[in-house]
């Protein structure tokens, strides 16, 4: 087993966000932010977020993501902060247009704005739900004939400040997350490899907003983590790399990953969009360890250079059998 806490974006430093909403004619939303999904799938977990926001189906969301000429500066996709930074910026902007709808659909309905509920595509009165509106006649009329465009922008900067030098104390961070995984595996003894059977990851991500994403990157960094642990290194001869290719660097298949049971250990963080936090890197975080802890479990030595390759644990069963105490007859 292996515990982990992690913080989100960088130390001490001011990493914001920032979002532009939209609700055109038919009622459509799109949201323009310079984060760049690199295949985490914050595109999909955004558009969740601006959806939800809005109240409208996922599939009346369009994300315009990463176009330096159209979308707003972001401070980039790293520290695991998409869905936790740039989610509450399109939050932000979303709410915003959505006050603009209530506005309007107050006047059409002859009732305070606060009266009115959103959902699905539609405006009704909270006193009497049969008086509705849906969402493309009130932007058209706020559009066309009130001059008022449904439009919103948001940004998010975390509240950070640098430790203390003396103290050591501060702020670095906004929230952290916390994860434990623990290890199956096998160890053959006459030849050193190391089989990972199964694998439990357990992580307190906040909210999760795509449960399906979040195992997915999870699962990503499960497989990183066993090639960490168990088959990737440089090695390098007089400043060479001596294995600069896939065939000589070992990296897991999917044939090396192991079933893994997900535990999502749902907390509300009150900064986050929807209480969410995040799960990038902290999947990969505690792999390793609990993998090594595992071979120390199943065979006594402890393997402190990475990765554990089988002539590595061949060794230290040798020296270990060297250093046991004679068996008295």
């Amino acid at each position: 087993m292996a515990v982990m806490w992690y913080p989100i974006g960088p130390a001490g430093t001011p990493h914001p966000s920032a979002a532009l909403a939209q609700v055109n004619e038919d009622g459509k939303l799109v949201v323009f932010t310079g984060t760049t999904d690199v295949g985490q799938g914050s595109t999909t977990a955004l558009a969740q977020i601006a959806a939800d926001t809005l109240g409208v189906p996922l599939d009346w969301v369009r994300l315009v993501t990463a176009d330096t000429e159209l979308t707003p500066e972001d401070f980039g996709t790293l520290g695991s902060r998409a869905t936790y930074v740039t989610g509450h910026a399109v939050q932000i902007a979303v709410e915003q247009a959505k006050q603009t709808l209530l506005s309007v659909a107050g006047e059409l309905l002859n009732t305070p704005a606060e009266n009115l509920e959103i959902g699905e595509g539609r405006l009704w009165r909270q006193d009497n739900p049969d008086i509705s509106l849906d969402i493309p006649t009130v932007a058209r009329e706020a559009i066309l004939k009130r001059g008022k465009p449904p439009v919103g922008t948001g940004t998010f900067a975390p509240a950070t400040t640098m430790a203390d030098r003396e103290t050591g104390q501060g702020t670095p961070f906004p929230t952290y997350v916390y994860a434990t995984h623990m290890a199956e595996v096998e160890v053959d003894t006459e030849t050193g490899e190391v089989a990972v059977l199964r694998l439990v990851a357990a992580h307190d991500s906040g909210v999760v907003i795509n449960p399906m994403l979040t195992e997915g990157q999870i699962a990503g960094g499960v497989a990183q983590g066993i090639g960490m642990a168990l088959s990737e290194e440089i090695l390098l001869r007089d400043g060479h790399t001596l294995n600069p290719n896939l065939m000589d660097y070992v990296i897991p298949t999917a044939l090396d990953v192991p079933d893994i049971h997900f535990i999502h250990v749902e907390t509300h963080d009150d900064t986050g969009p929807y209480g969410a936090k995040c799960v990038g890197e902290p999947s990969l975080i505690p792999t390793a360890p609990a993998i090594l802890n595992a071979i120390y479990d199943a065979v006594g030595v402890r393997i402190y250079d990475l990765p554990a390759t089988p002539e590595k644990i061949l060794r230290a069963l040798k020296a270990a059998s060297k250093d046991a105490p004679a068996l008295i007859p």
